[in-house]
């Protein structure tokens, strides 16, 4: 287990360089978590005969990409950046790839925000080319899962969210500190876990939109669990009596939003 306990050590986050600029590995799971996740859902599509055309499900993935970018990196200046009160009056640098004249790429995403901004890409989609919300909706809980992985393993290998304090032998030396692969954790629950359960599940659905509603619930606690293998984001540490993190209070909403929707919905399907 050495060489696995001092992988860092080995591994260097850049990919390559492209005309001097310096590609991450971070960068090329992000992409590669988009386009698997269009593929992914062609698949769906396919095998289970849904009414959804080619041409049209790309145009779907460029509204959603969009909103998944902006949504993201917007939230993590919101819900985690220190610096916020600079970035809403300097808006223009939170797209900003270079710090001090050098190119340093654009760091820190976040998920939660990346779901906002996916939402308001599929609702001006669904206005504009008159599909159903919750159809496309169920389509991206199935979708969206394994591609998520690709997301996470691109945490872990641009060593960045580390895990926790640990003297387990599976813990990874980040500077000089044994530490979980909490990213490994998250890819593990967030996305081959909850694909499973809503893959076999989805020939069971009693109403339209009932898969998002599922993996929203799902990743909420998946991702409660994950974080408390996970250290706090530095910025902020623990938010609530010294045991909570923000990734869990956002969860914990999560969580409670898809269970009244579900209700609801669920409700007005009987009616």
């Amino acid at each position: 287990m050495e060489f696995w306990n001092n992988i860092y050590y080995h591994f260097d986050p850049v990919a390559f360089e492209l005309f001097g600029l310096k590609v991450h590995w971070y960068g090329l799971m992000y992409v590669l978590a988009l386009f698997s996740a269009l593929m992914i859902a062609k698949w769906i599509v396919k095998k289970d005969n849904l009414k959804i055309s080619d041409k049209d499900l790309d145009n779907y993935f460029i509204y959603v990409e969009i909103g998944v970018i902006l949504g993201a990196r917007i939230g993590y200046i919101l819900f985690y950046d220190p610096h916020v009160s600079y970035y809403l009056t300097h808006p223009w640098q939170m797209f900003n790839p270079f710090m001090n004249g050098e190119f340093v790429g654009i760091r820190g995403m976040s998920y939660h925000g990346a779901i906002i901004g996916f939402f308001i890409g599929t609702y001006i989609f669904t206005k504009r080319h008159n599909y159903s919300f919750g159809f496309l909706m169920d389509l991206v809980a199935l979708s969206v899962p394994l591609a998520y992985v690709f997301g996470r393993i691109g945490n872990f290998l641009n060593q960045e969210l580390v895990g926790r304090a640990t003297d387990s032998s599976i813990g990874i030396y980040v500077d000089g500190i044994l530490r979980h692969p909490s990213q490994l954790y998250e890819a593990f629950l967030e996305g081959f876990v909850l694909f499973f359960i809503i893959y076999f599940y989805r020939n069971y659905k009693k109403f339209s939109g009932e898969l998002i509603l599922i993996y929203g619930f799902g990743y909420g606690v998946a991702r409660f669990i994950a974080e408390f293998w996970r250290e706090p984001d530095f910025q902020m540490g623990f938010i609530c009596c010294d045991i909570l993190t923000m990734g869990q209070i956002l969860s914990t909403f999560m969580i409670l939003v898809a269970t009244i929707f579900y209700i609801f919905l669920r409700k007005k399907s009987l009616k």
